[in-house]
């Protein structure tokens, strides 16, 4: 798992409560990422979110996407295709993102959302955690 996304009502609000807390936060695209070890947290648009995973059904989703980002499309198409195998409903197709890389969701038996990407924006170090890039932050 790279990034846990928290669909949220009111962003500045959020990033307010979680700067509040201690952290720090970068801005980029109406989207605040949050630095966690080798993880991060993003805060995004819940309706945003639930429109990028396909999720129609916006009252039932809990706002959260699970996501690991890989490093080529291949292996988004892979896993992608593995989940659907074992269960889970394909949302979204893994296909060309907004940001210039390629992903796609589904909903795991028990209708938790899971993005699996791949972002050429992102480094991945050897054991797989996420390197984010420097956005530039508000102070």
């Amino acid at each position: 798992m790279s990034l846990i996304t928290l669909g949220v009502a009111d962003l500045g609000r959020a990033r307010t409560f979680y700067e509040q807390l201690g952290w720090r936060g970068q801005e980029i695209d109406e989207t605040v990422f949050f630095r966690a070890g080798g993880l991060a947290l993003v805060l995004w648009s819940r309706a945003k979110l639930a429109r990028d995973a396909d999720i129609e059904d916006v009252a039932g989703f809990g706002g959260v996407v699970l996501a690991h980002n890989v490093a080529t499309r291949d292996e988004v198409d892979a896993i992608i295709s593995s989940a659907a195998r074992a269960g889970a409903l394909a949302t979204k197709a893994p296909g060309a993102t907004f940001y210039g890389g390629y992903a796609g969701y589904f909903r795991d038996p028990d209708g938790h959302a899971w993005e699996i990407a791949h972002n050429p924006g992102f480094t991945l170090a050897a054991d797989g955690s996420l390197v984010l890039p420097d956005f530039g932050s508000r102070d």
